[in-house]
């Protein structure tokens, strides 16, 4: 137990310019981390980032990204190798509701025409490894009016 968050401390100091981390700092930071290996990832897709961590009074978007004819809000979930079950099954209809919400409020400030999606990307840690999970089309609006 205690070699594996001497592991996650490490790799927390690779991302990050602070020495120390409390125990909190290390959740946020493994998080942050998830997102900076997503964004990383899209962008070696093709994918434009145009925003990170879009907040609104519903809720958050991690990533917001630009592909084609699409833009598209990104949920990131990263894992570690001991955590149980699979990081998509976090992104339950309760937390579905609260991104497409956000989306619609920053859809509204936008001039951006473009037809959105809803994409999940999983970052599960494998030792000092990383492996990740594009889902493209994760859910949608249908059923929006029913589900609020």
């Amino acid at each position: 137990m205690i070699y594996i968050q001497q592991l996650l401390i490490n790799i927390v100091k690779l991302f990050s310019d602070r020495e120390k981390c409390g125990k909190r700092k290390d959740v946020i930071m493994d998080g942050n981390m998830g997102e900076k290996i997503a964004a990383k990832y899209l962008e070696e897709r093709g994918y434009n980032i145009s925003g990170r961590n879009y907040h609104s009074r519903y809720g958050e978007i991690d990533i917001i990204a630009e592909k084609g004819e699409y833009i598209v809000f990104v949920e990131v979930k990263a894992r570690s190798q001991n955590f149980a079950g699979l990081a998509r099954e976090a992104v339950d209809l309760r937390k579905q509701k609260k991104i497409i919400k956000t989306a619609l409020m920053y859809l509204s400030q936008s001039e951006k025409k473009a037809q959105p999606r809803f994409d999940v990307v999983e970052v599960n840690q494998i030792g000092r490894e990383y492996s990740v999970n594009h889902i493209e089309n994760a859910f949608d609006l249908r059923g929006y009016d029913e589900a609020f």
